[in-house]
């Protein structure tokens, strides 16, 4: 975040107050926390937090990268206050993953994620302990997914009980911005990035945004969105969050953050 922020202040002022979220009193906090603090927990902290904060109350833009877009749009659809007004979603999960990211031996919250997920992705005491196991979506078994994560589902109004607020809330971004990485190894399947996923019962044809249920009968908005040219998909050659500098600024920066 430390680059991103250098990226922003260089072509936009160094005048320019980012704020790069830090779940924990550090960054070895932040990374655990990123691993094994429950995400309802980080988005109270995070809502408590911007609305302490002097500087953003007349309205900000917003960032999150990889599963900080998930989290971050949860920050818009329950909170909003202070608002966001252009919010980009960096390879943000929006419809969970099914499939194990690129881990390695050499990380311990990574070995320990899989060892979880493994174990069961939908236990009360993984959904409690491992964030990732939060938006583990499991197209073989999405009542129970919808039943038993306790993250996911609730954000996208996947419930019988619809959160009006939520669409409200995300209705009011003036755009909404997904990225998504077309050679992604580390998210899956990539299509998630702009909310799609596999169809219910398989784990091989991707439903779009557009054919699902909740684009069809719009449980947060976006086909609304989509109508009034809220939304914005755009798509980068390459792994996971990996863009080149004259990209970003170009795409990004230039058109959504000036």
């Amino acid at each position: 975040m430390g680059g991103i922020s250098r990226m922003i202040k260089a072509e936009l002022g160094e005048d320019t107050y980012v704020l790069p979220l830090m779940v924990g009193s550090n960054i070895a906090d932040d990374m655990k926390n990123g691993f094994f603090m429950p995400v309802n927990d980080q988005v109270d902290l995070v809502c408590d937090m911007v609305k302490k904060d002097p500087r953003l109350q007349d309205g900000f833009n917003a960032m999150g990268f990889s599963q900080g877009g998930q989290f971050m749009r949860a920050y818009i659809q329950r909170c909003n206050t202070p608002k966001v007004h252009n919010f980009i979603s960096v390879g943000g999960q929006h419809q969970g993953v099914f499939g194990m990211p690129k881990c390695t031996g050499q990380n311990f919250f990574c070995e320990e994620m899989k060892v979880l997920l493994n174990a069961g992705a939908y236990l009360p005491f993984v959904q409690n302990y491992l964030v990732q196991a939060e938006y583990w979506h499991d197209p073989l078994q999405e009542e129970v997914y919808k039943k038993s994560c306790v993250f996911m589902p609730e954000i996208n109004n996947e419930l019988a009980a619809k959160n009006q607020t939520y669409r409200e809330n995300l209705q009011s971004l003036n755009r909404f911005v997904m990225i998504k990485f077309t050679k992604d190894t580390m998210v899956t399947p990539p299509e998630s990035e702009w909310f799609g996923f596999y169809a219910p019962g398989q784990d091989k044809e991707i439903t779009t945004l557009k054919e699902s249920d909740l684009y069809k009968e719009d449980w947060l908005g976006l086909q609304e969105m989509d109508k009034n040219g809220q939304l914005v998909f755009l798509s980068v050659e390459g792994d996971h969050l990996r863009f080149s500098h004259e990209w970003f600024v170009a795409e990004i920066i230039n058109k959504y953050l000036v």
